[in-house]
């Protein structure tokens, strides 16, 4: 049975919202809980990391790479209209949600005579697909240029659409697809990432891209289901014969965010592909996978913080799992509350060990 979101609530200081992140990247935060010894030590930066691993560990990074999905248009009444592009269903046409929203057949106006016309749409999830008059390349490259950063709406960011492209995006972003940033990434730097390496430590990247579920709270159907939002995502062939070699030899898999670790719990065995996940992980759930994890501090009653505290409670640890405001990640939080941490997705970060 899954636990009630708002159990797993806490109260945040809307000043340690993170506005922007860290200069440089690798001077954020860090945070050290061990769930065996269940410790908390927030006495690190994100550039001590290097202290906590091993020659044997292995790094999984998301490289997927967000582009600009929000698209600001017009109804033909003119009023406006704010869309936020999920995922390519073919060449002209979008999976999107919309504030407000879209009725069935309503066209909505874009700057460069970019038209988009409602097909279809889900009321339950807020969900709807729209076709546009123009496909193909010419069609991402109109995105492209008046589309903008997605930017989570709690973050009052002063920044230049310019600017954001830049730092709202890993170092290592390759394949284009996401709707948010896998943000525990945001904290790596190339010279980092190359100190990591030069420890012996291996780092492989698989793909996974970042939908629906940053931007709406869980629904009734999550919780009768079991299952969230359907994500993509892909290991090549090389990477997942590397990443099986890794498991048998019992090295520890670290996963770079709740994005990586998602893929990989949704595919144990580790095969290469693309494939679809709709997991849900909430205490008391069995990693099979993933042994480490570096993550940000998320939203109060989300699925990520669910998945978080899941992963320092029983099977994953030795302290079972009652609730949230006993559980090693509250007190966590509580500690870096208390410590002035920053929060979401520009914030600092914890490795859970």
């Amino acid at each position: 049975m899954v636990p009630l979101p708002e159990t797993f609530d806490y109260h945040l200081p809307e000043n340690l919202i993170a506005a922007t992140h860290a200069i440089p990247r690798d001077h954020s935060r860090l945070m050290l809980v061990d769930r065996q010894l269940q410790t908390i030590d927030p006495n690190h930066h994100f550039y001590d990391i290097k202290q906590f691993l091993r020659p044997s560990d292995v790094l999984v990074l998301n490289q997927t790479k967000v582009f600009p999905a929000r698209l600001y248009g017009q109804k033909s009444t003119g009023g406006k209209v704010e869309i936020l592009l999920l995922e390519q269903q073919n060449l002209d046409t979008w999976v999107c949600i919309s504030k407000p929203g879209l009725k069935l057949e309503q066209q909505i106006d874009f700057p460069h005579d970019l038209k988009a016309i409602c097909k279809q749409r889900n009321i339950a999830t807020g969900e709807a697909v729209i076709q546009f008059n123009v496909s193909g390349n010419p069609l991402l490259n109109l995105i492209d240029l008046i589309g903008t950063t997605p930017l989570p709406h709690y973050i009052a960011n002063p920044q230049s659409e310019s600017e954001l492209r830049q730092i709202y995006q890993t170092v290592y972003a390759k394949d284009k697809g996401s709707a948010a940033a896998p943000t525990a990434g945001l904290h790596f730097t190339p010279q980092l990432l190359d100190e990591v390496a030069a420890l012996g430590v291996q780092i492989e990247k698989i793909t996974l891209h970042v939908g629906l579920g940053t931007f709406q709270p869980l629904r009734p159907e999550n919780l009768s289901t079991a299952t969230l939002h359907t994500e993509k995502y892909y290991f090549d062939a090389q990477t997942s014969q590397r990443l099986q070699q890794y498991k048998k030899e019992q090295r520890r898999i670290i996963s770079v965010g709740t994005t990586s670790a998602r893929a990989l719990e949704s595919n144990p065995q580790l095969k290469s592909g693309w494939q679809q996940t709709n997991i849900f992980i909430y205490p008391p759930y069995k990693f099979q996978v993933v042994d480490a994890l570096i993550t940000n501090f998320h939203l109060p009653t989300s699925s990520l913080l669910m998945m978080v505290t899941a992963f320092a409670s029983s099977p994953n640890c030795s302290i079972p799992y009652t609730d949230f405001s006993s559980s090693l990640i509250q007190k966590a939080y509580q500690v870096a509350i208390d410590s002035q941490f920053h929060f979401y997705s520009f914030g600092d970060a914890m490795l859970i060990c």
